[in-house]
């Protein structure tokens, strides 16, 4: 599964091996400096859970069963714009009030 954190057109991709394992927190402090390198503090946006259960919404996309992340979708979460995409991708986005644009967008592996 690979994750793209956007801010405005830079990007950073992270590679989850094993969606059913993964650990984000080796990965919160590259994450955190490049908001931080972008001008903006995603801190306060509890992005690690954000990405947890969106993880949890894509890891069986494989598989043709996208209900989880259809739920996150209705769910939403706080401060962010949550859509689903067709063949498995969820993305989340959050504006800021400076007009920058964060997302999180989650593809999943069809090895």
């Amino acid at each position: 599964m690979n994750i793209d954190i956007s801010i405005d057109k830079k990007s950073l991709a992270i590679d989850a091996e094993n969606p059913y394992k993964f650990d984000l927190t080796p990965f919160m402090k590259s994450i955190l400096d490049f908001g931080a390198e972008s001008g903006v503090d995603i801190a306060p946006l509890k992005i690690e859970k954000l990405i947890l259960r969106m993880i949890r919404g894509v890891a069986d996309c494989e598989n043709g069963c996208p209900s989880d992340a259809k739920s996150l979708v209705r769910q939403g979460f706080d401060g962010f714009s949550i859509s689903y995409i067709d063949g498995g991708i969820l993305s989340a986005v959050h504006r800021f009030k400076n007009g920058k644009s964060f997302s999180i967008k989650l593809f999943p592996d069809f090895d």
